[in-house]
Order: C-alpha cells, then sequence, then structure tokens
C-alpha cells in the first residue's frame, strides 16, 4: 500500500514549506490531511517519511542513524567528521561517555549554584527596569541559558559570552540559510566571510579551555572536559564535542522557559498555583535548592506541558538502515523517518483538546495511560538528547526564580507568533509585562 502525501513537486518541496509559513506549521497540516503517516518532500532527502503516532513511532525508537544530507548544515562546526551523523558503532560509546556526565546529579549539583546565581543576576536586572518598559524574555533568556552552558562546559573561563552567542548566531544564520534556500540581501561573499570568522572565534574560546592545565587527581563525573580528556580523546574531538553541546543547549533552555512564561502570563490562575507551591515549598528562601526540584511537582507539570505545546526542536530524524514495516505501510531501506514533534504532542487521540494549556496532563496517572512516546520533547531511541536531565533541571530552577519574584502578563499589542530556526522561535520576540510578586 502506498504511503499517502502531497503530489511531487519540482522545487522538492521547499515552497510548500514556505507557503506553510515553516517546516512545523507544514508538518500539522499534512498530518490533518492525510493521517498519521505521511509521505512528503523535504530539501536534502530523496523519500522522507513523517509519522505522527506514538504507537507507530515505537518501530523505528531502535534506529541510530541520522541522515547525512539533512545535517549536512551542522558539518561546518566540526573539524573531526559531523558528530551528528557519526556511526551508530561510534555514536553509542561517545553517547555512554556524555551520558556519564550530562545526565549525572553530581553534575548537576556542582553547577547549581552557580546557575542559581546567574538567574539572580537577570531577575535584579528586570528588577530595576521601569514598571513600563517590557523584558524581552527571548532574548535575555536565550542569553542566560548559554550563560550557564559556557558555565558548565567551559567553567566559567570565557571572558565574551555576548560574543559566542554572536558567533553561533552568524554561522546558523548562514548555514540554515543554505539549507532552506533563504533568500538574503547581502553578498554572499559577506555572509561566508562573517560566518568562517565566527566559527574560527569559537573554535579559539573552545580550543583554549580544551588546552588549559587541569587539576591533578582524578576527574569526577561532573566535568565534562576532564572526563573526555580522562577518557583519551583527541583534544580536536574533545573541542568539536564541546562545541555540539554548547550549540545544543543555548538556546533550548531559554527558549523552553519563554515560552512557558508566555502561557502562564495568559493563564493567571495556573501562575497562581505555581507561586502558592514555591510559596509552600520554599518559604521565605528567593531561590530553591537542588533537592527542592524534586518537591515542585506542579512546576514541573507547568514545564512539560509548555514543552508539549511549544517543543524547543520541532521535529527530529532518522534514516532507515533496512526496510520497515510501518502501520501496514513499507518503508524502504535509505528512507528518511521524519519525527514531526509538534504534531506528535498535538495528536488528538492522544492529547483532547490539545491546543489548550492544561498542565494536569502530566499528573502520574495521566502520563501512565498515554504511550510513552506521546510526548518527545528531547527526541527519541538512541540519538535522543544526552542533555535532557540537564536541560530540564536548569529550566525549572529558572521558572522557580523568576516566579517566585516576579508576576508576568502579556505587554499590551505584542503578537506572539511561533516560526521556524534552529528552534521553534517567536517571530518578534515575547515580550512581557513584569511586576513584583512581594515588595521588592
Amino acid at each position: 500500500m502506498n504511503i499517502p502525501g502531497p503530489a511531487p513537486r519540482a522545487d522538492g518541496g521547499v515552497g510548500a514549506v514556505t507557503a506553510a509559513g515553516g517546516l512545523h506549521h507544514y508538518q500539522l497540516q499534512l498530518h490533518a490531511e492525510y493521517g498519521p503517516v505521511v509521505r512528503f518532500q523535504l530539501p536534502g532527502t530523496d523519500v522522507a517519511v513523517s509519522v505522527a503516532d506514538p504507537v507507530l513511532l515505537e518501530a523505528t525508537a531502535h534506529i541510530d542513524k541520522r541522515p547525512e544530507k539533512l545535517f549536512a548544515f551542522l558539518a561546518p562546526f566540526f573539524e573531526t567528521g559531523n558528530l551528528q551523523v557519526m556511526p551508530a558503532g561510534e555514536h553509542a560509546p561517545w553517547r555512554r561517555l556524555l551520558l556519564s556526565v550530562l545526565a549525572g546529579r553530581p553534575s548537576h549539583e556542582r553547577h547549581f549554584a552557580r546557575f542559581t546565581a546567574l538567574t539572580t543576576e537577570l531577575a535584579d536586572r528586570w528588577a530595576g527596569q521601569r514598571d513600563d518598559e517590557p523584558v524581552e524574555l527571548q532574548q535575555d533568556l536565550t542569553e542566560l541559558s548559554l550563560r550557564m552552558i559556557c558555565e558548565y562546559a567551559l567553567g566559567g573561563q570565557v571572558a565574551d559570552p555576548d560574543g559566542v552567542v554572536a558567533a553561533f548566531e552568524e554561522v546558523l544564520t548562514e548555514h540554515l540559510g543554505r539549507l532552506y534556500h533563504v533568500q538574503d540581501t547581502g553578498p554572499p561573499e559577506e555572509r561566508t566571510g562573517r560566518a568562517q570568522e565566527a566559527l574560527a572565534h569559537l573554535r579559539a574560546t573552545v580550543g583554549r579551555v580544551v588546552a588549559a592545565p587541569r587539576s591533578g587527581g582524578r576527574t569526577d563525573r561532573s566535568d565534562l572536559i576532564g572526563t573526555l580528556v580522562e577518557a583519551g580523546e583527541d583534544p580536536a574531538r574533545i573541542r568539536d564535542t564541546v562545541m555540539v553541546t554548547m550549540l545544543a543547549a543555548h538556546h533550548t533552555t531559554g527558549v523552553a522557559v519563554s515560552w512557558a512564561l508566555h502561557l502562564l502570563g495568559r493563564h493567571p490562575e495556573v501562575a497562581e498555583r505555581v507561586a502558592g507551591e514555591l510559596d509552600r515549598v520554599l518559604g521565605d528562601r528567593p531561590a530553591p535548592g537542588y533537592a527542592d526540584l524534586r518537591r515542585l511537582a506542579y512546576l514541573g507539570m507547568v514545564l512539560k506541558e509548555s514543552m508539549r505545546l511549544y517543543p524547543p526542536g520541532p521535529y527530529g530524524a532518522r534514516e532507515t538502515t533496512e526496510a520497515l514495516a510501518l502501520g501496514g505501510y513499507e518503508v524502504p531501506a535509505g528512507a528518511t523517518i521524519f519525527y514531526p514533534i509538534r504534531a506528535v504532542h498535538m495528536n488528538p487521540a492522544y492529547w483532547p483538546r490539545p491546543d489548550r494549556f492544561l498542565p494536569e496532563r502530566f499528573t502520574p496517572e495521566a502520563v501512565a495511560e498515554r504511550p510513552k512516546l506521546a510526548y518527545i520533547p528531547f527526541g527519541v531511541g538512541p540519538r535522543s538528547c544526552e542533555g535532557a536531565g540537564l536541560a530540564m533541571v536548569e529550566a525549572e530552577l529558572v521558572l522557580a526564580v523568576l516566579l517566585k519574584r516576579f508576576r508576568f502578563r502579556p505587554a499590551p499589542g505584542h503578537e506572539v507568533i511561533p516560526v521556524e530556526r534552529f528552534v521553534l522561535w517567536a517571530a518578534d520576540g515575547i515580550r512581557m509585562m513584569v511586576s513584583p510578586r512581594l515588595p521588592e
């Protein structure tokens, strides 16, 4: 049986994606029209099959190969080979090594106090703004998340984190523009030159930290670079690994928190319930300790529901290494299996009234009633995000500090429109009015 989908286009599908307003919007449209399994065109692939049903996704969860063409735009970040598409045999031990640090409580606890201080610095700055001046959530929180990952991955040894932000943006803008054929009015040579200079700055910044002398003794599992050095990794590979970690983390946490605050500003009754939980758990303390996060159950539910509606990474992809039976269809070897994360999260068969913001969807009882892959903000299987645990700790901490201290409400006249970038972004930012919950 043929997999349903739109008729082929001479432009390889670029026009359809553009007309829909981005790939995540296009996926929602495709699945609404053709059902849970859709064949479609995607730049960088020959055969692409999108799967929006969590039960059917189980049949793909074992795949440990990413399509090289689709991830080729990231290749310039690496000198030792594109870490996003390394072969399965090489990827498995590399993943275990990263998880031993990124997913471990020691590394979270080691950096927690510094994460708290960075968040408090931002809160102090917001507290000093005029009452009628909105804050730029995306901009400020993305910068905060980069400072956090610099602290985590580089030990705070970056003198110019703003320069690192600008460099990442320059390189991503250039290479994502190539991938999606985005028109730019500037001369191509000038854009390419800026991107190359930015990439050289990133490599030099990370390389200096990798090459710095380290203290003696056995490395504990809270030191990313030290763990990679102790494992005998080549310095260039260590630098590439740190860069991809920073690349993956520097937008996602800030964007996730921004969307959560956007939703809370539009649902004050939910925000009040979060504030009440924070007051009960923290008392007069302005910030949680690491152990407190486990007690902030409703805050965690709010974050998960916001990431269901606005997953920071709106899609993922794998490549079949053999023919695959999928819901009555046969997917050939070499096909791209596309994970439309936002479409999975909006599937009404598993998420009744999917457009509504309902944190109670994430009570333990509600979670137990859904298939495991109905909620996949960090991806699926052996290529899922190694930093998921760290990202949740960071996001819950930031939300706790900000919501203990402030109330958020939408900036009058400002429209928030999600668009596709490297993450699910708001086209014109997320501007909100901030006021103290308690006397400053």
